[in-house]
């Protein structure tokens, strides 16, 4: 395996050279640097002692914990062969730090930190690592579902469990079958179908965890490129899990680009989508904290912090309005952003642009104003 020298954050770490990342025998996506940027930075707000990246391949995220954060103990995991050495190789890199073999499959490096490399299955590993983590971070290649059990269980509670979703196809509704077996749900397809495949997201791990009597917080949960990515804080108690519950619901829309939704486990009437998650998907003050600790940290990636400060801006209400397709929909044409969310505050409402869509606006003024609004652009 021919390996290439590439940099990340602190980070300095050996990657298998090929034409394209998937042909690769060990993955690394360099688009994934905003993911692992933000990452670091809230286990960093967090102050987390105990992580684990479950699904490792080259070892770079959580290197990038253990050099990055105040993480006590750091594990890092693949069933890959080929990874689990590599990854041993780029803790040795960047960490210096001695090791030990504890089994044939396990080897610990002591240094300021515990750095733990495990080969082995993750489902087996979080199997056995029962309330263990503080942090837990799934990035798996496509679904999370298969992982979500397990994962459940070996974060505290109370803990954090961080979870990427490179299935957007299925989950924006390209492949409804797919969604409807993996995620228990009917997708959407059009304007709507990331933030819903989100939302799908977030619903699916709300029942998950309400069997183990876990409720959960949305500290952060946002579309980009090719993925979704949740940050979920575990709150203890059946009331918190009938809590989460019941911010589940379904979505409607109509031929002219009017949405509906309403709570509930199951549909008021037919031709729903979900279910999905209805609640908010930010805490406020953990994207101000994200922020501030980006202020005097390095960060790998150049669109971090203004996705940040977009994040930070966006009003929390579900669903959107895409412009063009609203106009293209009612026979009329797309104007300005800028222009349309002056007219909405002019009137009292409020209204953003949104991280989902650059053509796209957030706001709590009716579909009547919205369109209203548009008209008033022609």
């Amino acid at each position: 395996m021919e390996l290439a020298d590439v940099r990340e954050g602190l980070a300095r770490i050996l990657v298998p050279r090929a034409e394209r990342i998937y042909d690769a025998p060990v993955f690394y996506n360099p688009v994934m640097a905003l993911n692992r940027d933000i990452s670091v930075l809230a286990v960093k707000l967090l102050e987390s002692k105990t992580v684990l990246d479950a699904l490792s391949a080259t070892g770079i995220r959580g290197i990038r914990y253990a050099l990055e954060t105040s993480a006590e103990e750091v594990w890092l995991n693949d069933i890959n062969e080929e990874a689990f050495r590599l990854i041993l190789k780029n803790v040795q890199l960047n960490l210096g730090v001695g090791k030990k073999p504890l089994d044939e499959k396990r080897v610990l490096f002591e240094g300021r930190k515990r750095v733990v490399v495990n080969h082995d299955d993750a489902n087996r590993l979080m199997a056995e690592k029962f309330r263990y983590f503080d942090f837990l971070d799934l990035d798996p290649f496509g679904s999370p579902v298969e992982f979500l059990d397990t994962a459940l269980r070996s974060v505290r509670r109370r803990g954090v469990l961080a979870v990427t979703a490179t299935d957007t196809g299925v989950l924006c509704g390209a492949y409804r079958n797919a969604c409807l077996r993996k995620y228990l749900a009917k997708p959407i397809r059009g304007e709507l179908c990331h933030e819903a495949g989100l939302r799908i997201l977030i619903g699916t791990v709300v029942r998950y965890a309400a069997k183990y009597d876990l409720g959960i917080e949305v500290l952060l949960a946002y579309y980009r490129d090719h993925y979704f990515r949740v940050f979920l804080r575990l709150r203890s108690g059946a009331k918190k899990a009938d809590r989460s519950l019941s911010k589940l619901g379904h979505l409607w829309q109509d031929e002219n680009g009017r949405f509906e939704y309403s709570e509930g486990f199951l549909p008021e009437r037919p031709k729903a989508y979900g279910p999905l998650w209805l609640g908010p998907l930010k805490d406020g003050d953990f994207v101000e904290g994200l922020l501030k600790e980006a202020e005097d940290h390095t960060l790998a990636h150049g669109k971090t912090l203004p996705f940040l400060e977009l994040l930070k801006e966006e009003l929390d209400v579900p669903f959107h309005y895409d412009t063009h397709a609203l106009a293209r929909r009612n026979g009329l044409q797309a104007r300005k952003l800028t222009d349309m969310i002056e007219i909405l505050k002019e009137k009292g409402y409020k209204a953003t642009r949104t991280h989902f869509s650059p053509k796209a606006i957030k706001t709590d003024a009716p579909f009547e104003e919205v369109l209203e609004a548009l008209k008033k652009l022609q």
